[in-house]
């Protein structure tokens, strides 16, 4: 991470900019190809993606839903159905305030998911609980699991079915979650221009 130490408000910007090259460069496009496979996978069957997060986290996740939902469904497609669980703030606040806030994505997947349907996590640390609780519940109940993670992968890589990690020193959150925003518009650009079969 780049140092705010001694340098100038231009000098650290090229330190950032750089380091982020750095990190995007550390990507695995197996793993990148193999969620867009997922994701095109999940459409042709007619099958739901959710996505959760906590922070920036959950702004992404709401971010993601929408690329798919509008960027990624144009008309005359078969639209992807995806739902951020991040967005219902009534739901979200009952249920933390009800049964703790470690619980407030696996309960909502209890009530939306359905066997094959995907389930993405996106967190810095891949360590928050209602992240991890949210993939073992839907793992354990017929979904398919996706981390989107950062540091060193924490609990949710493993958990997961399939992960994207992005690899950096633990605590760099601005990288991270600056990488997760590349990740949304890579997969939702590329999307977007496969065509399917069937539309309305």
């Amino acid at each position: 991470m780049p140092s705010s130490v001694a340098t100038t408000s231009a000098e650290f910007a090229r330190s950032y900019i750089g380091h982020l090259v750095e990190v995007l460069g550390r990507l695995d496009h197996e793993e990148i190809g193999k969620v867009i496979n997922l994701f095109l996978e999940a459409r042709s069957k007619g099958n739901t993606i959710f996505f959760f997060g906590n922070g920036g986290s959950a702004a992404t996740a709401s971010h993601f839903a929408n690329d798919l939902g509008f960027c990624a469904s144009p008309e005359g497609r078969a639209p992807f159905r995806a739902l951020s669980l991040t967005a219902n703030n009534a739901f979200i606040t009952c249920l933390a305030n009800d049964i703790g806030y470690e619980n407030v994505f696996w309960w909502q997947l209890r009530n939306l998911m359905r066997p094959g349907d995907v389930v993405v996590g996106i967190s810095a640390s891949g360590n928050s609980p209602n992240a991890v609780k949210g993939l073992e519940f839907a793992r354990n109940h017929g979904g398919v699991t996706v981390a989107i993670v950062g540091f060193d992968g924490g609990k949710m890589k493993e958990v997961a079915q399939y992960a994207i990690h992005v690899r950096t020193e633990r605590g760099e959150y601005g990288p991270v979650e600056d990488a997760h925003m590349v990740l949304d518009h890579l997969i939702s650009n590329f999307l977007a221009s496969v065509p399917n079969e069937s539309g309305f």
